[in-house]
Order: structure tokens, then sequence, then C-alpha cells
């Protein structure tokens, strides 16, 4: 399955810098959202490649996949349904996904409104509410 799409979806909703800035939460991060690790200093203080940011953006977008593929990939059933996983992921890792049992617990039911209502009613919509209007307004399209 190509993710070509949901890739350039994520980097959209991301944003990009070549110089580290501080996130919403105050933490450093740089290029597309990538966090910047205690054994990733050196990313603070270089001049970085935008080959190198490209590069980081793959590594964190196939731990994200690898993270789906482990916890959720058996019970998600819709294309559509693993995206909005999937990008969940990227953005603020699997463990604080898989607190959003309300919302996996629906996300395979008809009522895909319940879903959005999870997304809306979450910390993670008081700390990104453009994005996940974003991603909610793409998971009811298709």
């Amino acid at each position: 399955m190509s993710y070509r799409n949901l890739k350039q979806s994520i980097k959209k909703n991301e944003g990009y810098s070549l110089r580290p800035y501080k996130d919403q939460l105050g933490f450093l991060t740089i290029g597309y959202g990538h966090l910047i690790l205690s054994s990733e200093k050196k990313l603070i203080n270089k001049n970085i490649k935008k080959k190198k940011l490209e590069k980081i953006f793959t590594n964190d977008f196939n731990k994200a996949l690898n993270d789906f593929n482990k916890f959720f990939k058996p019970l998600i059933k819709k294309q559509k349904d693993s995206e909005l996983l999937i990008e969940m992921i990227f953005q603020m890792g699997v463990l604080k996904v898989l607190l959003f049992k309300k919302l996996l617990n629906n996300i395979n039911k008809p009522n895909k409104y319940m879903v959005c209502f999870e997304m809306m009613n979450s910390l993670w919509y008081i700390q990104t509410p453009k994005r996940v209007k974003i991603m909610i307004t793409k998971f009811l399209k298709k």
C-alpha cells in the first residue's frame, strides 16, 4: 500500500523548519515536526540540510507505520481509518493514541461521527485544533 498522499498530508500539517523551534508544548522540534531527542542535540547547533531532514521524516513516518502495524493493523478495516491513526501516531506517539479508547472502540463502527467527537473531546484538540479539524474533514470525506 502506498502512503504517498498520507506523507504529503502529514508534511503539510506539520509544516517545515530548517531551524529548531519550540512546538505547542515547548519541545524543541525541527524539520517536519521531528521532536529533537536528548541524544540528537547535534541537530540544534548545526546547519542541517533538507536531505537530512527528509531522511529523518522518512524514519519518523516508518516508526509511526510500524507502531500502527504492531498495535492496530489487525483491528482496522478501512484505509481512511489506518491513515487517521498513522497520522495521530506520527504527531503524538503510539502510547498517547492508545489512550483514545473511545475513539478506538468506535473506529470500526458505522457511526464515524463518534470518532470525530472523540477527536474533538480531547486535550489533543485543545493543543492543535486546526490540525484536528483538518483531519476530521479528511476523515469524513472518504
